[in-house]
């Protein structure tokens, strides 16, 4: 059970993989060096904005809020969930469009407008977090997203300024993953062979070091490790699954061909797509592959029809310019619903993985956010900011934390990066945690 890199959680290895272990007590007891569970940091983004009327809580006695029509959608949830208002990324204030303020939201810098190659942002939070830490896990960071780029000039500014949150240097964003078998398969040291079809499952690949384990483990963490591997071998036949789908659909003339289209592999069902997704990042967190995430839920100026929500039947940009009119506000406002939806969804998961004398989320600081705040304007101002889980790192708890006008948001970003545990005096703009 050794771990391929440097960290405190176990791996069972098996022919060209190896698959990481949860937290269990008793392998935690019988390290030589006990230690506290990790920190972690998740930042989730949606594009587009949102309906201010439907986002904005009401305050209520106490430091609490009464949610919106789209906070609504927390339910339990709500209880580890604050929301924070008066925030601004200031270095998105000068450019114009949607691009000028997804790209610097992570790095809080004004980025260069170009349409070619000559890009120019800053370090993103994420990414100093990964060159602090990242020695400590299999993977220094992950970067997630449901688009594929493809580099065009759009008002002035290179697309891939809006399908990228992560940068590691001024001139160089992270790619991010936007297959899920591929990051299943990077989690466990996979080198999968695409054209064989008879390539075997990961769990079948550790069977015997799996028994082994169990073995020797109490009743408790038997069943916990039982329950698992049954997640594990879940996840890999759903992704199985949806790629297979789109793929027979494809060939079957269901689906037409399309140049544009997104890689092998990504499912048809964008809400599938989604929801693999941040099955990914729990395992990811639950197995200590990574501490550090980041998640693109859609591109910045993303079209996509919502049609599967009722109500939405079309374009999600052209709902956001919904220019006053009642029919746009209603749809845009059920997408954002949808959106607190699938993060509620989220927190779910990592709150049902025992982790120490807690669960996973009581040790990770999940951020729901987006670039602008009204679409239909494109303000800068206020952005739409979810700050959830983080008990055990005293995040506060379904608080409405009010802020005066234009606070920096690398304020949050600086808190978080230093209740990360990363060494940071200053980030962006900002020279004080928010609090």
């Amino acid at each position: 059970m050794n771990h391929p890199t440097q960290t405190r959680r176990a791996f069972l290895r098996g022919t060209g993989c190896w698959l990481g272990l949860p937290w269990l007590e008793a392998l935690a007891a019988r390290s030589k060096h006990p230690v506290a569970p990790p920190r972690r940091l998740a930042i989730l983004v949606m594009p587009n904005g949102v309906l201010p009327a439907a986002w904005q809580p009401t305050a209520q006695p106490g430091g609490g809020y009464e949610p919106s029509f789209s906070l609504a959608a927390l339910g339990p949830r709500q209880a580890v969930t604050s929301v924070l208002t008066g925030l601004a990324n200031r270095g998105s204030f000068t450019g114009d469009g949607h691009y000028a303020k997804v790209a610097p939201l992570l790095t809080g810098a004004t980025i260069r407008r170009t349409g070619g190659r000559d890009l120019w942002n800053g370090v993103s939070c994420d990414q100093l977090a990964a060159q602090q830490l990242g020695a400590q896990t299999l993977l220094p960071s992950l970067e997630l997203g449901c688009d594929p780029i493809y580099p065009v000039e759009d008002m002035g500014y290179s697309t891939v300024y809006g399908g990228n949150l992560a940068w590691a240097a001024p001139d160089r964003p992270v790619p991010k993953e936007i297959v899920p078998r591929r990051v299943f398969d990077r989690l466990c040291g996979l080198r999968r062979q695409s054209t064989d079809p008879g390539q075997r499952q990961v769990l079948d690949l550790v069977t015997a070091e799996a028994r082994r384990l169990r073995s020797n483990l109490p009743a408790r963490d038997r069943q916990q490790l039982d329950a698992y591997l049954e997640a594990v071998h879940a996840l890999e036949r759903r992704i199985t699954a949806a790629a297979a789908a789109k793929a027979n659909a494809t060939a079957s003339g269901a689906a037409p061909p399309d140049p544009a289209a997104p890689p092998a592999g990504v499912p048809a069902d964008y809400p599938t797509h989604v929801e693999q997704m941040t099955d990914l990042i729990a395992w990811a967190f639950a197995t200590d592959s990574t501490r550090v995430v980041t998640f693109l839920l859609a591109n910045e100026v993303s079209g996509r029809n919502f049609s599967f929500v009722d109500g939405c039947a079309g374009g999600f940009h052209e709902f956001s310019h919904h220019e006053g009119k009642a029919d746009k506000q209603e749809a845009y406002r059920r997408i954002n619903r949808w959106h607190v939806e699938r993060f509620r969804s989220f927190l779910d998961k990592l709150a049902a993985i025992p982790e120490g004398e807690g669960t996973v989320l009581d040790h990770t600081m999940v951020v729901l956010a987006s670039a602008m705040r009204d679409g239909n304007a494109h303000s800068p101002h206020d952005l739409p900011v979810l700050l959830a889980g983080g008990r055990a790192l005293g995040l506060p708890q379904g608080r409405l934390l009010t802020h005066a006008n234009d606070t920096p948001l690398c304020r949050l970003w600086l808190l978080l990066l230093q209740r990360l545990g990363v060494t940071a005096e200053r980030f962006g703009d900002a020279d004080t945690p928010l609090w």
